[in-house]
């Protein structure tokens, strides 16, 4: 199984005919003839070189089959492209997580490798159900709430300094550090340590990628990041003992559910799973989302003149290009999936980018349309959250921060614009996300 190595450059991303409002590209040439195929062609799905606009690729691979394996040696994994399969997949108690050598599994998330913290994200019924139901009573909907005034000042007062400004990286400017204060406000992690916290959060993220796409610096990073959270939150998660406050790290450690009780270790993995779910995807979404609607100008209008079509706007992001591309999944037991069978210990990769752009699910797939999600018949629920037990807890906190984010920015910035259209992506296979997000912008 060969990929590039993940520090290859990526290509300049001047967005495709069928990115803006047109209708969908087509397909074809060698990137079609590629993925239509068996073997190693199959890996082309995930080369850099598409990761300025990967969708054509997804396109291929869905009308070239349901099903298609990869040679991964000894061991059995499939990618799969299709809404309904992917949905079916994400909802089936048959579908869950499973340690598997990394020979059978490539793409194992590093985090799971032995040196990294694990999370309920990673284990099945009953674990999963134990560790869901505790979790769920300390990350309630009220405490969502109460964030929001914190989402709207910060937006606020990051927009003031960019309008100053002029030009800014909108992600360094606004996408990263908004979301950064959210969680770490949340765990009740000091201003003075936001820096290394979004540090560990930046290396952590990139370490979910398979270890053979990590450099040996980046590697270094992530166990470095590792240990680092681990030593800070056992000390915090000792504090908070000691005095609780009002943070969520403090409803963890007091949470109790018929007697039970998180452990330090189900806490330092609840805690990294905030940070990387609640954090790095976010980011991804809002600077995503907006990249969307610079590249869609009909789209930004319609938005400008009906706010109301924030949330609808939001879901629409999340559909059209996902923070987060794929998710694994391994066969508890000998089952079928449309037809096709699998047996236990089988992986399969839920393409979730290629899901949300299936014509049987989605009419017009490729077409950005804020009001997909509105009206007495809304479109097909997206699983950018995913689907089924596994459902993301913080998806009400990502959604909450993106309707604000967003509606502050088209409240606050009347021309926005981007200052050049060669965008680069991060070098990420699990995460979708840009470099940087240059605009120009004024009130």
């Amino acid at each position: 199984m060969t990929f590039t190595s993940a520090s290859e450059p990526t290509a300049p991303s001047a967005p495709p005919a069928s990115t803006r409002d047109s209708a969908p590209g087509s397909v074809s040439g060698p990137v079609s003839e590629k993925v239509a195929g068996a073997g190693p062609g199959m890996l082309d799905v995930f080369h850099p070189a598409h990761r300025p606009d990967p969708y054509p690729v997804f396109r291929a691979l869905r009308e070239s089959g349901r099903f298609h394996p990869l040679p991964v040696g000894e061991g059995s994994l499939t990618l799969i492209s299709h809404y309904s399969d992917c949905v079916a997949a994400l909802h089936s108690g048959a579908w869950g997580h499973h340690s598997l050598p990394s020979t059978v599994n490539p793409f194992r998330p590093g985090s799971d490798s032995g040196e990294g913290l694990r999370s309920m994200l990673r284990t099945n019924p009953p674990a999963h159900t134990r560790l869901r139901a505790l979790v769920s009573k300390a990350f309630t909907p009220r405490t969502v709430a109460h964030l929001r005034p914190l989402v709207t000042s910060q937006a606020d007062a990051l927009l003031d300094a960019a309008l100053e400004k002029g030009e800014a990286d909108l992600i360094e400017a606004f996408a990263r550090p908004l979301p950064l204060r959210v969680i770490c406000t949340l765990l009740g992690v000091p201003p003075e340590d936001e820096e290394t916290f979004g540090a560990w959060g930046m290396a952590l993220s990139r370490g979910l990628d398979p270890d053979y796409l990590l450099t040996a610096a980046e590697l270094a990073q992530r166990a470095e990041a590792t240990r680092g959270f681990a030593a800070y939150f056992t000390e915090l998660i000792a504090q908070r003992r000691a005095a609780p406050s009002d943070d969520l790290l403090s409803r963890l450690v007091t949470v109790q559910e018929q007697g039970d009780s998180l452990t330090e270790s189900e806490m330092l993995e609840t805690c990294v799973l905030l940070l990387v779910a609640g954090y790095e995807t976010t980011i991804n979404l809002v600077a995503n989302g907006v990249l969307a609607l610079l590249r869609n100008p009909g789209q930004l209008s319609l938005l400008r003149a009906d706010p109301a079509l924030t949330v609808s706007a939001v879901d629409e992001m999340l559909r059209y290009d996902p923070p987060v591309h794929w998710a694994g999944r391994v066969a508890l037991e000998d089952t079928t999936l449309a037809g096709h069978r699998f047996a236990a210990g089988d992986g399969i990769v839920i393409v979730i980018g290629s899901a949300h752009r299936d014509p049987e699910a989605y009419p017009d797939p490729d077409r950005f349309d804020v009001t997909r999600f509105t009206g007495s018949a809304p479109a097909t629920r997206h699983i950018a959250f995913g689907f089924g037990i596994h459902y993301c807890l913080g998806a009400a906190l990502a959604k909450m921060e993106a309707e604000i984010m967003l509606t502050a920015l088209l409240r606050r910035v009347r021309n926005l614009a981007l200052t050049t259209d060669r965008l680069t992506y991060r070098p990420h296979l699990l995460a979708r996300g840009l470099e940087t997000l240059p605009v120009r912008l004024s009130a």
